[in-house]
């Protein structure tokens, strides 16, 4: 069944990059039908509706939605123009421009504009807000995770890591911003499900344990399941990642891949506790630039150079930043609670009433040349 469903799902992700369509659709999205029902807009808009329609049925208003604060990497729209054209009445009648999915925008830049009977779409503003706050701050989260990790010159990828950091029904939609944003290395099958690809993973602490912390036997083990998966041995159950590394090269030679540090941020590693020399001048907790310029040491010094080092465990943009201004010897970045963070609201405003200008105070209506008009496509 999952099979089946990324593959319909790559079906129109690629007529879209293959320029068949122009943007994603309910196929995709699968939206609630209780939207239509009303069931998730804020009561005083559905008031408003009713209100509407009995007393002012032949007016048209424009909506404009615009974010205030950030410079953004736009994401949303597609899942905004199939939600009017899924749940709208007469959605064929409304006249809608819109950005693109991807786009770089400005605050106050008008990102989409709607215009007809308020009564026919109207209901839909909180959830298009929402839809667009969502996408566009993890979209823009992971673009600037992904710019830091190259700010050392070279390009490192980013493991997308957030299914513990928020509810599991958000990871498809969590998922293709992410992909907008730069990432396509994705922890879950979920989180790949609306732009078409599988989750990547190797090994949890949890497969460790079940060995008693024995690494070698759990990275045995999982090589005997997955023989044809990238080994990627996790090396800090033991909070000892220099030995335990060491321990696993040693036992795979080039079979092994990388291996990963995700120590808490509230230990001190051994390697550190059997050299307290080193201390003094730095914080030794977690994984820091000193343990994985000693990792990096100590395996190639064993010839071991080709074991690429995966870091994860609180990572964000300013603490990769620092990472790569140090040059530590990091191959690639796993990044999960800081690319969640809603921080980019939207605001939706009607600013035109039958054509002419009607905000309320400090609005207007600013027109966008980089707005394209979005044709009408009807679900099957």
């Amino acid at each position: 069944m999952m099979k089946r469903g990324v593959s319909s799902i790559m079906k129109e992700i690629e007529q879209k990059l293959q320029g068949k369509i122009a943007r994603l659709t309910n196929k995709t999205f699968k939206f609630d039908e209780r939207i239509k029902d009303g069931w998730f807009s804020a009561v005083y808009f559905l008031k408003t509706r009713e209100i509407v329609e009995k007393k002012l049925p032949d007016n048209i208003v424009t909506m404009q939605f615009f974010q205030k604060s950030h410079d953004a990497v736009l994401c949303g729209t597609d899942e905004v123009i199939a939600l009017l054209h899924t749940f709208a009445e007469n959605p064929e009648e409304l006249e809608i421009h819109s950005l693109k999915d991807g786009d770089k925008i400005k605050p106050f830049e008008t990102v989409l504009t709607i215009t007809g009977p308020y009564q026919n779409f109207g209901y839909l503003e909180g959830i298009i807000d929402g839809i667009l706050a969502r996408r566009t701050s993890v979209a823009t989260n992971v673009y600037n995770v992904v710019k830091a990790a190259s700010s050392g010159g070279k390009q490192k990828p980013v493991i997308f890591m957030g299914d513990r950091d928020d509810h599991y029904t958000q990871q498809a939609g969590d998922g293709y911003a992410a992909y907008i944003g730069g990432s396509t290395a994705q922890a879950t099958h979920a989180m790949n499900e609306w732009w078409g690809k599988e989750g990547m993973g190797t090994m949890p602490h949890a497969l460790i344990q079940m060995f008693r912390g024995d690494i070698v036997a759990a990275t045995k083990a999982y090589h005997d399941i997955f023989p044809d998966d990238d080994l990627m041995a996790l090396v800090d159950y033991n909070n000892d990642v220099i030995t335990d590394s060491l321990k696993v090269a040693r036992e795979f030679g080039e079979k092994l891949k990388s291996v990963r540090l995700d120590t808490s941020n509230t230990l001190v590693d051994k390697y550190f506790l059997r050299n307290h020399h080193l201390m003094g001048t730095f914080d030794p907790r977690g994984v820091n630039p000193e343990l994985i310029f000693a990792l990096r040491e100590a395996l190639d010094q064993e010839g071991f150079s080709f074991v690429d080092i995966v870091v994860s465990g609180g990572f964000d943009e300013k603490r990769i930043e620092y990472f790569e201004s140090r040059n530590v010897p990091v191959d690639m970045y796993g990044v999960g609670r800081s690319l969640l963070k809603i921080n980019i609201g939207f605001t939706g405003d009607n600013v035109l009433l039958n054509g002419t200008h009607s905000a309320k105070e400090g609005r207007k209506y600013r027109p966008n040349p980089r707005l394209e008009k979005v044709e009408y496509v009807p679900n099957d």
